[in-house]
């Protein structure tokens, strides 16, 4: 950084190169015992200097820095959005579930769910809608996960979810608002142009990229493509925000920031899944299973790197994550949705991890 060189030896030399010349300098002298703390005071400073000066910029700021230069270009942070869906409770007939009765997914780490609104269990269940206590991608919970029941009702009542809870977005990080931020400055939006068609979809919770194609359906239309923060095709509660954001009525009236006359329809992207089959050589005291969560893992992030900037899957590529891997020594008869040929991704689609099929 600027001030590295500013080190508590070279700050006291200069403070006695400044005293007079006649006295005593020497270490161990009242002049050269009463410089020393106040060089390692002023040291300590010119390091909180750097700190300062790298919390100016926008590429090597961070946290709330961040937040305050991306309020230049009126960027806000996107909060965390909690999951939603619905809780089903068995138990006697009459049985009263009081608004914000909360139930979780048990064990070791539990996500914490809570209802919206009061209800009574009539022949034997009842269904109430409920949200995650809390923002954040933890509360997409499977069917079935939330089962444990916290508070009065427990013993009387039994609890689950007969389907997901879905559309739960953590907190915009640095890097995503960095890109925001990035992007805001180097691509005017003006007028409704597409630039800041996908600038308003990049400001919804849970969005990580958008594609926006004018006139896709005569004059005055425009289609907005989205990706989640995995780079796949996001949940419907995502793309229900965005168009209502956008354009909730579909109908140029501009209710929502998009210009009077203009129709705008948003939807996720078409996800083309990539399946995976390869024989592989392993090194010795490795396992198949092991072996076969590294491929994904690894396909995974290769094809979150293409997402909506490279439309071919290059099979040579998934050869290079296979060989990658420690525990594999070589491989062979590896396909890729069933044959041997890259795999073109049209415009509107994301290729996403399908099946990985590892063999010995």
């Amino acid at each position: 950084m600027a001030y590295e060189d500013q080190t508590q030896a070279a700050i006291q030399q200069r403070m006695l190169d400044a005293s007079p010349p006649d006295i005593d300098k020497r270490q161990g002298s009242v002049t050269y015992d009463l410089t020393a703390p106040a060089a390692i005071e002023i040291e300590r400073a010119y390091v909180e200097l750097d700190v300062v000066l790298a919390a100016g910029f926008a590429d090597t700021t961070y946290g709330p820095w961040l937040d305050m230069r991306a309020r230049e270009y009126g960027l806000t942070r996107k909060p965390a959005v909690k999951a939603i869906g619905s809780l089903t409770f068995s138990g006697p007939d009459g049985t009263v579930i009081p608004a914000g009765t909360v139930a979780s997914t048990g064990g070791e780490t539990p996500v914490y769910f809570v209802t919206k609104a009061p209800a009574a269990i009539a022949g034997g269940t009842v269904t109430v809608a409920a949200e995650a206590q809390e923002g954040g991608a933890d509360g997409n919970a499977g069917a079935g996960t939330i089962n444990t029941l916290i508070g009065d009702l427990v013993g009387v009542v039994t609890v689950t979810n007969g389907t997901f809870f879905e559309g739960g977005v953590d907190a915009e990080s640095d890097a995503s608002l960095l890109a925001r931020y990035l992007e805001r400055a180097g691509r005017p939006a003006t007028s409704g142009n597409a630039n800041q068609y996908r600038q308003w979809a990049l400001e919804v919770p849970g969005v990580s990229d958008a594609r926006v194609y004018p006139i896709w359906n005569g004059p005055g239309t425009v289609k907005i493509v989205l990706l989640d923060d995995e780079k796949t095709a996001p949940d419907s509660t995502i793309v229900s925000a965005v168009q209502a954001y956008i354009d909730p009525t579909q109908d140029g009236t501009g209710q929502g920031v998009a210009p009077i006359g203009a129709v705008a329809t948003v939807a996720g992207a078409v996800e083309v899944p990539i399946n995976t089959a390869v024989k592989v050589q392993l090194a010795p005291g490795a396992t198949t299973a092991e072996v076969q969560a590294q491929i994904e893992a690894g396909v995974r992030a290769y094809l979150q790197s293409l997402a909506f900037t490279d439309p071919l899957v290059r099979v040579t590529r998934i050869a290079n994550v296979i060989l990658d891997i420690p525990p594999v020594i070589d491989y062979e008869n590896l396909t890729v949705n069933g044959g041997g040929a890259n795999i073109a991704i049209a415009d509107g689609e994301v290729a996403v991890l399908g099946t990985v099929v590892v063999t010995t």
